[in-house]
Parts: C-alpha cells; structure tokens; sequence
C-alpha cells in the first residue's frame, strides 16, 4: 500500500497526528525563515528516531511474549540458573548511548546556529527591536526608527531582526512560531533572539509561559512586508502616532489585557527595563479577586485617530483624570486602538 521510503517518515508522524488531535494545519511544519527550518529539521530527525525506537521496542515486545508464552508443551519446564549475557548487557547499554550522541549533536549545532544571523543574511544590516512583556501584553520598542507599537510588530521581509528581549515583571516566554523558536524574557536582564522572515504575510506570536489570569490573551500578530511598504509605515507613524509619555507608560504596565497601540516615540527614554539598576515596576494590589476582559482587536489604529488634533485632546483628558475615579483594577480593553 505504501512504498518502502515513506514508511519511517510516515511512522514518524504518527505521534505528532495523536497528539495533535489529528490538526493538519501545524505552524512549527510551515516554517517561514530560516530559523523555523533549523529547528524543522532537528524536529524530523528526532522523530524518525522516536519512530525508530517504538518499532523497535514494541517489536522485540510482541516477539518476545509470542515466543516464550505458556503453552501444553513446556507449562513444566524449569529454567536452568543463568548469569546473563554480558554481550546483550553490552548491546542494550551502547544503544540508547548512540542514540543520545545522535540526537545531542545536531541539536547543540542548531542552538550555536540559532544564536547568530541565520546563514544567508550575514552581510544585512538588522534591525533592532526591543521587546518588552508585561502583563498581559507586548510592548515593542523600535529604537532606531524611534516608534512603539504594542501587541503588534511589522518587519520587512529578507532583513535580520535583533531582538532584544526583558520583561517589565514576570518572567514570559517570546514565541513566533512560523519564525523560530521561543526565548523567556525576564525583569533587569536581556536575552537576544534573531530571526528573518523570507515570505511575506501575517503570523501570530505568543507567550508560552503560564503568568496568570490574563495568559490566554496575551497575544501579538507579525506582519512582514516588503522593506518598501515597512518604510512607509515608519514614516507614518512618525507622522500621525501620539506620543508616549511616562505617566501613560506606567499606566501601560498595569495588569491587563490591551488592543494595539502605536507611538511616534520609544518607553526606553523614560525606562529600560533590561538594565539591572532600573526601576522596578510591581501592581501587587492590582492582583487581587480582579478580572481583566480583553481580546487581540483589529480596529483603526489609535494613531489614526489621533490625527488632527485628536492625539492631543485625548491625552490631555488621560492627565487630567482624577485617580481616585480610574479604575483600580487596571482595566483597559484597548478597543479603539489596532494596527496595520
């Protein structure tokens, strides 16, 4: 029914269809960079070992209980005293041995690897991202560009993107899985992750680290277009987007779940929170028998709506707000705010 060379490959599926509930549309299977692919690649050479070792384990089983079941013939026999085979001791200890060397060196060669440029990309000058979690939501930080967007990112396609990542609190895990691999991000300390997005399109990125009641929303969307069409929305931003002061910012940080949100300026003027003697930003009264309603929006853009003037009327109403009369429980569903 199947040829003989996709027998091991189609083995090797088998576990990922179980444990997947049988959904075809797996994102770590599409990879779209080359970061993705590296670590594909460790990914299908561990399951065809995995499948390896079940047939082989599960072979050896059924042979062993078909050929020493009990039977009429031998239901008196009595083994003879045995010490063991030192040559099968051997055998099965030097096995698993080459089966972990196997699997140990790709996998140290794709960690070195995911550590620089992808290879291909080494003479493109990246662009740096600052990424900031906090909770429940992605602050984006683009320094050299001198904007922000929150719960959102544009990069252009074929260009190395640095980013350097720290939370505002707790520790968060930084996932794109069409592009690569997660990294955590943790308070007054910076971890770098590169990737590059070789096709245009939309991918969703994650936090896979379990921080509380928000989690489930704690979402972000990547859009990589061309570098033209990345350009021009820089210079939009820069044009049309409010600026973020360091009041707004705090209010930012409080516990809850947001829309997207774009600056014309960066939070790192005010406070980076990567640097071991910064500011330490905690809510803990924020915390307590609160929930926090809010979901990914995509709706006009918050810088959209502040043009014309409105940008400054809206932010001069945010200061003058008294904060007896703000909400404590840090709620701000965020929903007139969404990206391009």
């Amino acid at each position: 029914m199947f040829k003989k060379g996709y027998l091991i490959p189609l083995l090797a599926f088998l576990p990922v269809l179980f444990l997947s509930g049988c959904e075809p549309n797996m994102v770590v299977f599409q990879p779209k960079g080359p970061a993705a692919r590296e670590i594909l690649g460790l990914i299908n050479w561990s399951l065809i070992f995995m499948a390896l070792v079940v047939i082989v384990v599960i072979g050896l089983f059924v042979f062993i209980v078909w050929k020493y079941r009990a039977t009429d013939k031998n239901k008196d026999y009595e083994p003879p005293e045995e010490h063991g085979s030192t040559k099968l001791e051997i055998t099965w200890t030097v096995i698993p041995i080459l089966i972990v060397i196997a699997l140990t060196i790709p996998t140290v060669k794709s960690i070195y690897n995911l550590e620089k440029v992808p290879k291909g990309y080494e003479n493109k000058k990246p662009i740096t991202i600052n990424v900031t979690s906090a909770d429940w939501k992605w602050i984006f930080s683009y320094p050299d560009q001198g904007i922000e967007t929150v719960n959102y990112l544009n990069v252009p396609v074929g260009t190395p993107i640095k980013f350097k990542l720290t939370s505002a609190g707790t520790m968060n895990s930084f996932w794109i899985p069409a592009l690569g691999g997660q990294k955590y991000t943790m308070a007054k300390m910076e971890t770098q992750l590169y990737l590059v997005a070789d096709q245009p399109g939309e991918y969703i990125g994650k936090n896979t680290n379990f921080n509380g009641k928000g989690y489930a929303g704690m979402e972000f969307t990547v859009e990589a277009q061309s570098p033209q069409k990345f350009d021009k929305w820089v210079k939009d931003v820069k044009n049309t987007a409010p600026k973020l002061s360091e009041k707004k910012y705090v209010e930012l940080l409080k516990p809850s779940n947001l829309g997207r949100q774009t600056f014309s300026n960066t939070h790192l003027a005010y406070v980076d929170h990567g640097d071991m003697h910064s500011k330490t930003y905690t809510f803990p009264e924020l915390y307590r028998n609160h929930d926090y309603p809010g979901k990914i929006f995509k709706e006009p853009d918050n810088h959209e709506m502040h043009m014309e003037g409105q940008a400054e009327g809206k932010s001069m109403e945010m200061n003058n707000m008294d904060m007896k009369d703000m909400d404590m429980s840090g709620n701000s569903n965020g929903g007139d705010h969404s990206g391009h």
